[in-house]
């Protein structure tokens, strides 16, 4: 390799080919560096479909690259010895370095932190000279966000979505927002009521091709014993399947999204939600465009504002807020517990077996789809994870060993600080905790269930019900401080003390039959 070239370090969430790593590539001297291994930064349980996505969505890059006549280094994953493949993929970036001496090396800001602090070390003790690029693939650089944050004593996600709002014009009009209201969240709590949610439209599948199918294989051996079912993977792996993914759901489900969106019904994990933020997370699909789309069809008359609103929300307001978070709080901000929860996650957040109805579903549809919407992942899932005790952390693991669309950036603030109440407050102003009336107003499944939510004690109470009073009542001492805490804890203060004894007596058995050792390493 000549002294002149230079190695453009492609990181495997990184997969825009128009992205800021590509401004000036020039195929006759620049070469791409592509790693498949790890996915994540250390040894750890992976969902199959996860590996799946992470490695043939690289693969679609290179071979697109390639044909643009770039030259390419690639390292997959069964090119790799099993020692090597279990190493950070920085290691074998500083082999590469240390053998092929560029004069320069091109790298994008990363979204994992821990991931930047290993790239940081590699190039400095490489002989070359580093050309750091920020990632504008969000809409709000780093800086950007340190400058909003700055002083503040709270960090409230409502009032940095009002600010992007006006920054990009975005549903506004003379300098105010469309409709009168910032926030259309009250008009997007509704249920199905007995009848459900009726014909729904079909979700868009993307049959698996060679380079896909081939990966299939090579997950199926290599990674047999690890949760779900490689076999089963239908997802974008190309900007050009992303887009298409959207389009759909702009036509087909966006009109109904927002009035159901917190909505849940037993078999239909889909329902009308977008399922794009696994393409979004790995730069296959640009957050501008899809605000783009949805304002586009709300201005021609084919969603409500409620349902446009509620999607720009989430992209520009939520989850430019959780990177936000993620970067002004990092790394202290993983070590967070403030509930002093320890216990290891349950078995049955890996096999999925458990006569909970809405547990049992909702492990169903994530061990088929690596996915579960926003309620059943916060409301179901972390709620009950929340009320047995998990260690946040833990639970942070989890969800990013089984979701398709996790990182380290969007899991940690949105699992260890919204659902877990790791933070004691910086993402949420309260725990998201409830019983199981709240499981039985959003959603079918109590009514096919053995337990029932409106008891606390007994052989059919409720699990969720019993764990809820009892979080309350071991945490009484601590949120009595929190003013949005005040309604439930006099609730729980009504209650005899014969009765939060008989709950305490309940949660603790129940709490011991669920915490069986499991095989995973999390």
């Amino acid at each position: 390799m000549s002294q002149q070239q230079r190695i453009i370090v492609v990181l495997p969430d990184q997969l825009d080919p128009n992205g800021a790593l590509f401004d000036d590539v020039n195929p006759a001297t620049d070469v791409v560096w592509l790693c498949e291994w790890p996915v994540n930064q250390q040894p750890r349980w992976d969902h199959q479909q996860r590996l799946v996505l992470f490695f043939s969505a690289l693969r679609h890059l290179r071979d697109h690259l390639l044909a643009k006549g770039l030259t390419v280094i690639y390292h997959a994953i069964d090119q790799a010895p099993p020692a090597l493949s279990q190493a950070p993929f920085t290691d074998q970036l500083a082999k590469d370095l240390a053998e092929i001496c560029p004069q320069h090396v091109v790298v994008m800001e990363p979204a994992d932190w821990q991931l930047e602090q290993r790239l940081h070390a590699v190039l400095a003790a490489a002989p070359a000279a580093v050309d750091w690029r920020e990632d504008r693939h969000f809409m709000a650089s780093r800086n950007d966000f340190k400058r909003w944050a700055e002083g503040r004593k709270s960090l409230t996600m409502e009032y940095f979505y009002r600010e992007m709002r006006k920054r990009y014009d975005i549903l506004m009009e003379a300098g105010k927002p469309v409709g009168g209201e910032w926030n259309f969240d009250k008009d997007n709590r509704a249920a199905f009521g007995k009848d459900g949610p009726g014909a729904l439209p079909e979700h868009p599948t993307f049959a698996p091709d060679a380079i896909t199918l081939e990966v299939i294989a090579q997950v199926e051996a290599r990674f047999a014993d690890h949760p779900g079912h490689a076999g089963d993977f239908n997802q974008p792996v190309t900007p050009d399947q992303a887009s298409a993914a959207l389009d759909d759901f702009i036509a087909n489900r966006l009109p109904d999204f927002g009035t159901f969106q917190d909505a849940i019904w037993t078999g239909e994990p889909l329902l009308f939600h977008a399922r794009l933020s696994a393409a979004l997370n790995l730069r296959l699909l640009d957050p501008r465009v899809c605000i783009d789309r949805a304002v586009a069809a709300w201005q021609a008359g084919a969603a409500p504002l409620n349902a446009v609103e509620g999607f720009v929300r989430q992209i520009l307001g939520w989850r430019e807020f959780i990177r936000g978070v993620y970067w002004t709080q990092m790394p202290q901000y993983a070590e967070h517990n403030a509930l002093g929860h320890t216990a290891a996650m349950p078995a049955l957040f890996w096999d999925g077996q458990t006569d909970m109805a809405c547990l049992a579903d909702a492990m169903s549809a994530l061990q088929r789809y690596g996915y579960a919407h926003h309620i059943q992942r916060l409301m179901v899932l972390g709620l009950f994870a929340q009320l047995y005790g998990a260690h946040p952390y833990a639970f942070h693991q989890w969800h990013m060993a089984m979701y398709l669309d996790a990182h380290d950036w969007v899991s940690l603030p949105n699992a260890l600080g919204m659902s877990q109440y790791g933070d004691g407050g910086i993402v949420g102003t309260k725990p998201y905790c409830a019983s199981g009336a709240y499981i039985d107003r959003m959603s079918n499944a109590c009514g096919q269930c053995r337990f029932n939510p409106k008891q606390a004690t007994g052989e059919q109470a409720c699990p969720f019900t019993t764990l809820y009073w009892d979080f309350l009542d071991r945490h009484e001492a601590d949120l009595s401080q929190n003013r949005r805490m005040q309604f439930q804890l006099r609730n729980l203060q009504r209650k005899p003390a014969e009765q939060r004894e008989a709950i305490r007596v309940q949660a603790n058995q129940l709490r011991e039959e669920l915490s069986v050792p499991n095989k995973h390493k999390v």
